[in-house]
């Protein structure tokens, strides 16, 4: 059977793929599309396998919300290179592997590209997620995923490579929740409370200042030994860092004068190239 002009175009429409590779696909099925398209896409496998061990240091952080379980999910899908972040293909990928991964419990890489589309039940992310790399021709895969139920404040930040979720022990002003996140988004805090930090940690740092104050008087050592240890939890310990709008206030003393009772319960953030 002869290959037209017109089979080869409207293959490549329908895959994205160059041309003679459409043309060749459309010969080797004998002009038949949809067997073109199987063969196009058992050869997008074979390039996935083979650019699976190349570096993913770009991608976008991406959010959504279910409305069913209340359930807000951050993931990172990563790929090789920048521009390929801003493509529609890799933007809606992003999008519909954040949907999912709010749909469904105790969510993985490996789960969320089991799942259907949200909106093509016939399909799974990962088949997506191959047409995508035979039609880009780099590495792209699903990173870090994460879920927060409750009450969630969520951030985005406008370059698409850091996020944040938060879980609130109350309801949260939105104006605020929002500047929590994105206070984690520029302090970067290991951890939410001061009872997060593992124990070994603060033994080593206790251990430490109380060899700074060998010499000082006995009754100022145990008063110096706690200044030392609560400056360092006003950095790394999100509810007693300062706030960044407001230095003379800590995080939870922010919150407090929202509502009295509010605070972090604990939070998510997620940030291109840290994982």
């Amino acid at each position: 059977m002869g290959i037209t002009a017109g089979m080869v175009k409207a293959l490549r429409d329908k895959t994205g793929l160059p041309m003679m590779e459409c043309k060749q696909a459309l010969t080797e099925a004998d002009g038949d599309e949809q067997k073109a398209v199987e063969l196009l896409r058992k050869k997008g496998l074979a390039q996935l396998s083979k650019r699976a061990s190349r570096e993913t240091a770009e991608g976008r952080v991406a959010f959504s919300m279910d409305p069913d379980s209340g359930r807000v999910a951050l993931i990172e899908v990563l790929c090789e290179t920048e521009p390929v972040t801003t493509t529609e293909d890799f933007l809606k990928l992003c999008q519909a592997a954040a949907q999912i991964t709010a749909r469904i419990d105790s969510p993985t890489p490996e789960t969320i590209v089991e799942q259907a589309l949200p909106d093509d039940p016939s399909r799974k992310l990962g088949d997506v997620l191959q047409d995508i790399v035979n039609r880009i021709r780099e590495n792209i895969r699903i990173g870090r995923v994460s879920t927060v139920s409750g009450n969630v404040g969520h951030y985005v930040h406008h370059d698409g490579r850091k996020g944040v979720l938060v879980e609130f022990s109350n309801e949260c002003p939105e104006e605020v929740a929002a500047d929590v996140c994105m206070h984690i988004v520029a302090m970067r805090p290991p951890y939410a409370r001061r009872e997060d930090v593992p124990s070994d940690m603060v033994e080593s740092e206790r251990a430490l200042a109380t060899e700074q104050v060998k010499g000082k008087p006995e009754h100022l050592v145990d008063k110096i030994v706690t200044g030392k240890l609560n400056r360092w939890y006003s950095e790394i310990v999100l509810l007693e860092q300062p706030f960044v709008k407001e230095e003379k206030k800590s995080v939870q003393q922010i919150l407090r004068e929202a509502s009295p009772e509010l605070t972090v319960t604990r939070f998510v953030r997620l940030e291109i190239g840290e994982g």
